[in-house]
Parts: structure tokens; sequence; C-alpha cells
């Protein structure tokens, strides 16, 4: 046994590198091995690219981004907030405005009378930009001078070039334009229904312009002019307030289209305020009298 011990332990041994001298370090130093921390710096560089890809997308989007419903709506709102919408009257006088004109008959005067004053005060609508305008007969029937006053405050001489008494029309031409002169945009009442919005605007006793707003109440109407002493057909039933001075004005669409010229009120007394019930004639017939076809 103690042979093959000193045998066993006197077997040659393989040459191996020799051990390095340890490195001196500084007391209080530990030094870093990466190899062992490396998953964990990797994980970090990968949140670290993740999130400057994550803010530079975002850096684009808000430049880029479409605008949505949602941002409209908003939009919408807040503008209604600070500009709330006009109502249909106030766009419709807005548009028929520069068209409407006073009309003033003058007649022959005793010397108790004042030659100033006008006989009838009505209304008018200008449709073409020559000075041609529209407006009840039974406004200017007898009148021996005729004065038109314009939108600016221009005052003009007028004459009648025409007359439709079966609908009591009468056609008017100013000797004098202002500069600017307007006329008014003229609709079909094909389409026109019960229901519709409409406006009135003229010189109620002769106070104005002034607007009255309502709707359609019928159509295809007859009425007996008490001013003419006959009957007028197919007219345009309607209740925007309308008394003595608004005849010959226009009655207007929501969007500020002629679609008749108030001619009357139904009333069964003798005041002949508004009750109501106005009528109109379709400017259909209206724009015949001056023989032209409105649309």
């Amino acid at each position: 046994m103690a042979k093959r011990a000193a045998l066993y332990s006197s077997s040659p041994r393989r040459a191996g590198p020799p051990p390095e001298a340890p490195v001196a370090q500084a007391p209080g130093t530990r030094r870093l091995d990466w190899r062992r921390h490396r998953g964990a710096l990797l994980f970090s560089a990968g949140v670290l690219l993740t999130l400057a890809v994550v803010h530079f997308n975002g850096g684009l989007s808000r430049e880029q981004r479409e605008l949505t419903q949602e941002d409209i709506d908003a939009a919408v709102a807040k503008s209604l907030e600070t500009a709330p919408p006009q109502s249909p009257a106030a766009k419709a006088w807005e548009t028929i405005r520069p068209s409407v004109v006073r009309v003033e008959g003058y007649g022959i005067v005793t010397p108790a009378e004042d030659p100033d004053a006008p006989v009838n005060t009505g209304s008018g609508v200008i449709i073409l930009d020559t000075g041609v305008i529209l407006t009840n007969l039974h406004v200017v029937q007898g009148a021996h001078h005729i004065r038109v006053t314009f939108a600016d405050g221009m005052e003009s001489d007028a004459f009648v070039t025409g007359v439709r008494p079966e609908h009591d029309l009468a056609v008017l031409r100013a000797k004098t334009l202002p500069d600017d002169i307007v006329p008014a945009t003229l609709t079909s009442t094909d389409k026109l229904l019960p229901g519709d919005r409409v406006v009135a605007v003229g010189f109620p006793f002769g106070v104005g312009p002034s607007v009255s707003a309502g709707v359609v109440s019928g159509l295809k109407r007859e009425y007996r002019s008490p001013q003419g002493k006959r009957i007028l057909t197919n007219l345009i039933q309607f209740d925007a307030a309308a008394n003595p001075g608004n005849s010959g004005g226009p009655l207007v669409t929501a969007e500020g289209e002629v679609v008749g010229i108030v001619t009357g009120v139904l009333n069964p007394t003798e005041q002949r305020v508004f009750i109501g019930i106005g009528f109109a004639v379709p400017i259909e017939n209206a724009a015949s009298a001056i023989g032209i076809p409105p649309f």
C-alpha cells in the first residue's frame, strides 16, 4: 500500500500557467464587471430608446394630426358661444333692405291742406337696376306727383310706366338713382308651402322700414280690395304683421328672395289694421306686369 501511494503521488503533473498576481485596488473602491450586468444594461438601453421613439412620434403626431369630428364640434360650439347666429328674419332683412323704397303719392291740395303732406304712403321694391320699382296701384292711383326714397335716404321723383289693375300693381321708374342701387332677387312660388317662413318689409303708417315675420298661411286665396273695389285672385295668405303703408312692399322668403307684393289685409271692421290675415300678389303676376319673365 505504501508503494502504490508513493507511485500515485509521484505521477507527473501537467504544467499550468503561473497564477496571476492580484491587482491592488484603492481602499473603498470596487471594480464593475459589465459582463455580469450586461442584461440589465441592455434592458435599460432598450427602455431609453423606446421612450425616445415615442417622444419623437408624439411630436410628429401633434404637428400632423388630422381634425376629428370632436374637434369640429368643439370649434362650432365655441363659435356659437361667442357669436350667436342671426335669426332667419334678420338674415332676410339684411338681404332685402337695400331694395326696399318708400313710395309717396301727392295729390291736388286745397289752400287749407299741407302741400308737403303725401296723400298716400306705401312701399315698393326695386326689381331692375334701371330704377324699375313695383308697388300697389292703390298707393299711387290719382297722384299727380310721386316720390320715392331709397334705402340710403336719397329721394327721387318717379313716374308710372305701367299698371295691372287686376293684380292691384303699378310699375314705377325713378328719375334719379343712387350709385349703389340693388335690385331684389325674385324667386318662384312653385315650391312655396303653407308653414314656410316669410318676412314682410315696408312702411306701416309711414314708419320704417319695418320688418315683421310669420309664415305662409295659405295659397290661391281671393280677396276683395276695398280701394280697387275688385276681387283679387291667386293670392298668398300670410300672418306676418302688415298694416296700411305695407302695401306695395315685398314679401320675402327666409333667404330674402321676393315671392310676392303685399297688397292688403283682411279685417271685418273699418279700422283697416292687421288681425292676422294678410295677402300678397305672387311675384309671377307682379313680374308679368313689366313684361319680363322673373325666372
